[in-house]
């Protein structure tokens, strides 16, 4: 349990200082609260954000920041212990700098692959300052990495890693916009409208977004069930390859679906371009920006009864085990109950929580450079906390 990881006394002067950078957001409020519930006094936390209006716990020390604003960066994290970027993904590598010139550890959410690539590529000065950097500790990329070394971990060869996701919203609702995202919509229209990576035949490649010959009917267990997933760009592909290379792995993938209802409506505005980030010749904003403005004209879904959604996070694992070729599935649930109410969003907010308090109670022992959760985090540890937050991790196969 956490509170037997952590050994500072509540209230103890030592406690360390976790800055969470985009901690007003849906994500870094969570990661807040559960540093805040299972901390024990071991950890001062930060949330710093442009906009603070949104957070709600006083027990949380607030700071205004600007993640493209160096100054602003070094003041709010001046003491840290660890820093959590809670942002979107284009702002990583300044949070990484910002941890870097602050001497503290990193831990953020995932790099859609072209960024996580960028980010590696800053292991030597992490390893020069003693710190360690660690990418990708969310749900996915993040638990699904680690549920990949779980499925290997009774197998002697390792041949193909598909990494997949599955998640439905039963919940009915009173009012609700016409297109609903459950996080980040910059980054979940980059998912679906830029050439997906995969890693096939021992190398890396691109297939087009949504591209109907990657679309497989993945059976995930009820209440999620039967659905279509599609490959999409993700950070998976980028190190899950790396990690599994001297065990002979030569095809790693990353798939995931939703409502079809919901993959219908997005599919469709993909198709006509109004998902694109670059602007159209003569015009001042790109089709983009017109459509999340207009989304923001519409007030937020009002629920009717209890929430209802679910969401399965899979490793799907093809190797040897002695002479005989084997399939090993692991599986991450997460419902509405799931983080005392929170709901499959803890899937996403609580890693790196988890892994901050890890790193403080020599669990995960400290490696100066930057590393794939797949690298340097314990999975026995870390499924145990995932199960104490009412997550539930099955191993068949």
């Amino acid at each position: 349990m956490v509170r037997r990881l952590l050994t500072t006394r509540p209230g103890s002067k030592s406690a360390a200082r976790v800055v969470i950078l985009g901690g007003a957001g849906i994500m870094g409020r969570i990661t807040t609260r559960d540093l805040l519930r299972n901390g024990r006094g071991a950890v001062q936390v930060v949330v710093a954000d442009r906009d603070l209006r949104a957070v709600r716990d006083g027990a949380a020390e607030r700071v205004e920041v600007d993640v493209q604003d160096r100054g602003s960066v070094e003041q709010a994290l001046r003491g840290a212990f660890a820093v959590i970027a809670s942002l979107p993904y284009r702002y990583n590598l300044d949070a990484m700098r910002g941890a870097l010139a602050a001497g503290a550890h990193y831990i953020d959410l995932g790099g859609l692959f072209h960024m996580t690539r960028r980010q590696l590529e800053m292991a030597p000065e992490f390893e020069r300052a003693g710190l360690m950097a660690l990418l990708g500790m969310g749900s996915a990329p993040g638990i699904i990495n680690l549920l990949a070394v779980l499925a290997a971990d009774t197998l002697d060869a390792v041949h193909e890693v598909h990494c997949l996701v599955g998640a439905v919203d039963r919940t009915r609702f009173r009012s609700a916009p016409p297109l609903g995202f459950g996080y980040a919509v910059d980054t979940l229209l980059d998912e679906f409208t830029l050439p997906s990576a995969v890693f096939r035949r021992g190398a890396f490649e691109f297939v087009p977004p949504l591209d109907p010959r990657e679309r497989l009917r993945i059976r995930f267990p009820p209440p999620v069930g039967s659905m279509f997933v599609d490959t999409t760009l993700h950070s998976e592909v980028a190190t899950l390859p790396l990690h599994f290379a001297s065990r002979g792995v030569r095809e790693v993938t990353f798939r995931q679906g939703f409502d079809a209802d919901f993959m219908d409506k997005l599919s469709f505005l993909v198709k006509l371009g109004l998902a694109e980030a670059t602007q159209a010749d003569g015009t001042a904003v790109s089709p983009r920006q017109m459509l999340l403005s207009l989304l923001r004209r519409f007030p937020p879904a009002i629920p009717v009864g209890r929430p209802a959604r679910h969401e399965v996070l899979r490793a799907l694992v093809r190797g040897r085990r002695g002479r005989r070729r084997v399939s090993v599935v692991a599986d991450c649930y997460a419902g509405p109950r799931s983080g005392a109410g929170i709901g499959p969003d803890i899937d996403t907010g609580a890693p790196p929580s988890i892994a901050v308090q890890l790193m403080l109670s020599g669990a995960m022992p400290i490696r100066p450079g930057v590393w794939a959760p797949e690298q340097v985090v314990p999975v026995q540890p870390f499924v145990r906390e995932l199960e104490r937050r009412g997550m539930r991790v099955r191993r068949r196969g």
